[in-house]
């Protein structure tokens, strides 16, 4: 199935090589570089139909953005699921271990614009669009598990108070300002989520090494009718790793694509990201058997209390051939489902089941969206549906109705039990009212839980993402409304932060009062696999070809990525050299640093290299020449973290243990 959804994206591409260029009406063109005119210095002839069509359709290339999740990058991939799950659901591709379902995943930032930096602190979004046997499924979620609001109808709301603020269009990609944290201590809901995206959570390392969450509930429905309450969750193989706060803010600068430039290469050396996927399972009978509603969106079902059931795994294989023909056009929505899958009644979820196709009609130029390569299920589509903007199809017959009697009524419907889809067939009475359930009134707890269960780095490094956030707003009134939200779920929080900001602390302690944990909740629960961890090593004088090559030998053979850094780049060999100079390599664009040296002076670029990794808790490796002449440096050579070798393989297992190294 993966070779019939490649082929059917390839079908379409124009490969230039050897051909003639022609016009979109197939005329060869015989000059593409001057205008038709009236002699060589003459006015321009508005007959040239090759000008017009040219110009024309470079006016119109730009469609418009996604109002949010607009800064994007994507790749395509296969899922196999590891056992049938028939006991569950029916859906096809959860069913049949045998089979490889194509997928394409498209990972973002929410607030910022199309040309927002990658590591800005942001929620990310992680939506997988798995081309079923049976239609599409979307899977649209994001990299933290519970969202800022309980209802779609505060979706505008939210938006509005994060973007840049209308009067300046000021800050882009982050939520440090004053309308964001007015909307914050107005909303207390939202307080879950915040208290996530302040973590290490909301500045990834990467797209490979981010949790997905589906965020709400969705029920499985098997062959037999029975429903199953579902969360879906993505586990990366590769483990799970943040930057430090100062580590993004220069990012945004050094390098504004480190995100979408991780990935593709990734892929294109097919060191290839994995996840498996995950599901909780509630059965009906026990929806009322938590301290929280299920249905409530800015609520995790814990792991301690609910475990993750690994079931399948995805892998991301193929990167794609043009952005915009393929990430760009993508369209996702949460009502792509297929049978065996449906909803629940979470309201936020219920929202966006409208949402989305209304925002895809205007972004994509009518209702025809899904017959873009990308957006084409693998199996055949028939309908009624005819015509409207950018139809692709040339539709054949007499009749488009339901009934008909002239083409025998079809195309016809499927029952059930044949696999046509049909809603859960679920009791539903009540009065038509504007309220939410009480069970979705504790705003507090789960925060605290999450707060209770990270390590000291880890809430620290929350502490101080309030304290910038919070910090950069310019009133007055906001910060101190804000620093009384947090004093609801954390007393040393709300202190700490109240301190840092300048404002006080409430007299009155109202913290919620809990010791409970979830021991999945921190990012130490998952192992970093060496594989994929990138070194520069810094070239401090003249080192021998053979050393450089030993070391590279013994780097390539445990699939670390390396560069070797110099004053001058300088060729070795065909297979490698020094490729970076101290003016185009830098400190955060690697997982670690390690120093070759002879007995010259420490060049003033390779103190500090290593000092600024020092100062992000990155694993500092040197030899015995170079750590000789770093002890007036600002680091303490014999620190954890810190060590010294020329030996490759120590060097390499060196790397293993500092990746424990508090960061």
């Amino acid at each position: 199935m993966e070779n019939k959804k490649t082929d059917q994206l390839k079908h379409v591409e124009k490969h230039n090589e050897g051909k003639a260029m022609t016009t979109n009406n197939g005329v060869k063109i015989s000059e593409d570089e001057n205008t038709l005119t009236v002699g060589e210095r003459g006015p321009s002839l508005l007959e040239d139909f090759h000008f017009r069509e040219k110009i024309m359709h470079f006016d119109h290339e730009r469609i418009p953005e996604r109002i949010v999740h607009a800064r994007g990058f994507g790749a395509h991939g296969e899922f196999k699921v590891y056992k049938d799950l028939s006991e569950y659901t029916s859906a096809d591709f959860l069913t049949h271990p045998e089979k490889t379902t194509p997928v394409f995943v498209r990972f973002s930032t929410v607030q910022g614009s199309k040309g927002s930096p990658d590591t800005v602190r942001d929620v990310r979004g992680f939506a997988t669009k798995f081309y079923t046997d049976e239609g599409i499924f979307d899977l649209v979620g994001n990299d933290i598990p519970v969202f800022f609001i309980q209802d779609a109808i505060k979706f505008p709301d939210l938006i509005h108070a994060v973007k840049p603020e209308p009067h300046n269009e000021v800050p882009q990609g982050g939520s440090a300002h004053d309308t964001f944290w007015d909307f914050f201590a107005q909303n207390p809901e939202s307080t879950h989520t915040a208290v996530w995206a302040m973590s290490d959570r909301g500045i990834p390392k990467n797209f490979r090494q981010i949790e997905g969450f589906g965020v709400h509930t969705f029920r499985l429905v098997n062959r037999e009718g029975q429903s199953y309450f579902v969360k879906f969750h993505w586990k990366p193989t590769h483990g799970l790793e943040s930057l430090v706060w100062d580590e993004a803010q220069i990012l945004s600068g050094k390098d504004i694509d480190f995100h979408r430039k991780d990935l593709y290469e990734s892929i294109e050396k097919g060191d290839y990201p994995e996840w498996e996927l995950g599901l909780q399972i509630i059965k009906p009978e026990q929806e009322f058997d938590f301290d929280f509603d299920i249905l409530d969106p800015t609520k995790i079902w814990p792991e301690d209390q609910v475990p993750v059931e690994i079931v399948g795994k995805m892998t991301l294989n193929r990167n794609v051939s043009n952005v915009f023909d393929e990430t760009e056009q993508a369209a996702f929505h949460p009502g792509h489902i297929v049978p065996g899958i449906d909803f629940s009644n979470d309201p936020l979820l219920q929202g966006r089941l409208f949402s989305y196709t209304d925002t895809q009609i205007s972004r994509l130029g009518g209702p025809n969206f899904n017959q873009i390569p990308i957006n084409r299920p693998v199996n055949e589509v028939t309908n009624n549906q005819r015509d409207a903007m950018h139809q692709m199809n040339v539709h054949v017959g007499q009749t488009a109705y339901h009934k008909n009697a002239l083409n025998n009524n079809d195309p016809h419907t499927t029952p059930r039990e044949e696999g046509g889809y049909e809603h859960y067939q679920e009791k539903v009475e009540g009065r038509k009212i504007q309220k939410r359930s009480e069970s979705f009134k504790d705003y507090y707890s789960q925060a605290k839980l999450y707060l209770n269960s990270l390590t000291q780095p880890e809430y620290d490094h929350t502490v101080d993402g309030f304290s910038f956030e919070i910090g950069k707003c310019k009133s007055v009134m906001v910060k101190q409304n804000a620093v009384n939200q947090l004093n609801k779920v954390d007393r040393t929080l709300a202190e700490r932060v109240a301190a840092n900001v300048g404002v006080e602390v409430p007299e009155e302690n109202e913290e919620v009062q809990s010791d409970a944990k979830d021991s999945k909740l921190t990012m130490e629960k998952f192992d970093i696999p060496l594989p994929g961890h990138s070194v520069a090593v810094l070239i401090n004088g003249d080192i021998s070809e053979e050393t450089l090559k030993a070391f590279a030998k013994t780097f390539t053979e445990n699939k670390l990525n390396y560069a070797f850094v110099g004053k001058q780049p300088k060729n070795i060999s065909e297979e490698f050299g020094i490729t970076e100079t101290f003016d185009t390599a830098h400190p955060t664009l690697f997982d670690s640093v390690f120093v070759l040296s002879d007995d010259s002076d420490l060049l003033p670029e390779v103190e500090e290299f290593v000092e600024l990794t020092y100062k992000h808790h990155k694993p500092v490796i040197v030899d015995r020449s170079a750590s000789e002449k770093l002890g007036h440096s600002k680091i303490n050579i014999h620190a954890s973290g810190v060590f010294i070798s020329n030996e490759p393989e120590v060097i390499v297992e060196a790397f293993v243990r500092a990746r424990y190294w508090d960061r």
